[in-house]
């Protein structure tokens, strides 16, 4: 199995929770997050505008009224965009209201391609984990010697938010 078929398994794995939603911009249209969600039914897919903050503030919104969302970030870089909703929301909203919300969401982020077929410069492949791993107190995943289909197995076991990191550059190698 390669990378890429271990992350589509990964996503149809994920989307038989009829609660689970995919959230971000070419999720539905486009490439549907480079070809991973191509089994997904349309109706869990929520395309958004290039507005990662929207993204992240959905998926407080959508985890308080019941669903399991899939944010997908198309780029690790465009995280920053982010980080007030999932830093400040996702990340602290249990503390803040004292047990009362407890907001949950799968953090998709892909570190850009920087071989082929085209590299799209240093504000596509940079690699945010170690920051990442400071800044909230969920469990950050790096899917890069371990196949993705595990990571996100393990991070829908968890009653918290989760970030995993993809990379574009392996989706034609084989993983275990």
């Amino acid at each position: 199995m390669t990378y890429k078929d271990s992350l589509i398994a990964a996503m149809d794995e994920l989307a038989t929770d009829p609660k689970r939603v995919f959230v971000g911009y070419n999720v539905r249209y486009g490439s549907k997050a480079n070809g991973t969600l191509i089994h997904v039914n349309d109706s869990q897919l929520i395309e958004t505008p290039v507005a990662e903050n929207l993204m992240a503030g959905m998926a407080v919104g959508l985890s308080l009224g019941g669903f399991k969302p899939v944010v997908y970030i198309e780029r690790f870089d465009f995280i920053l965009n982010a980080m007030d909703a999932i830093v400040n929301h996702l990340d602290k909203l249990d503390k803040l209201s004292n047990g009362q919300f407890k907001p949950t969401a799968l953090i998709r982020v892909v570190i850009g391609s920087k071989k082929s077929p085209l590299f799209t410069g240093p504000t596509h492949t940079q690699d945010f984990t170690e920051a990442m791993r400071h800044l909230v107190s969920f469990p950050v995943y790096n899917a890069f010697n371990v196949s993705p289909l595990d990571c996100y197995r393990q991070a829908a076991e968890l009653k918290t938010s989760c970030l995993v990191i993809e990379y574009r550059d392996f989706y034609a190698q084989l993983c275990s």
